[in-house]
């Protein structure tokens, strides 16, 4: 089974520069799991709760440790998933441009 959770937008602190580690600024997170369903399922309400959660607490320097940290924690918290692909997007940190990091995260190997 896969499944997709596209453009969850929330406000965090995530970001290298001295107005990011002050100031909230709008994330979307894009995130496509593949799980083996047998008679257990993946919550997709509890996985974006906990991606919400997890991103505001950790209030992470860059994205791409966001990325790993997520990747690393979805896989402890819903031990189902074999695969993950994330992206993370700050739409508003540039004046011409969305900048996204992504990853693809594969528990099988």
């Amino acid at each position: 089974m896969t499944i997709h959770i596209e453009d969850l937008q929330f406000q965090c602190i995530i970001g290298i520069l001295d107005f990011e580690r002050v100031k909230e600024q709008n994330i979307i997170i894009n995130l496509t799991l593949d799980y083996s369903y047998t008679n257990e399922f993946i919550n997709y309400a509890e996985v974006v709760e906990f991606m919400k959660t997890h991103t505001k607490i950790s209030k992470f320097l860059l994205i791409e440790d966001a990325l790993r940290s997520l990747s690393t924690k979805l896989k402890e918290k819903f031990p189902l998933i074999n695969t993950l692909n994330l992206k993370i997007t700050k739409p508003s940190i540039l004046p011409d441009a969305k900048v996204s990091v992504s990853n693809i995260y594969n528990f099988n190997s």
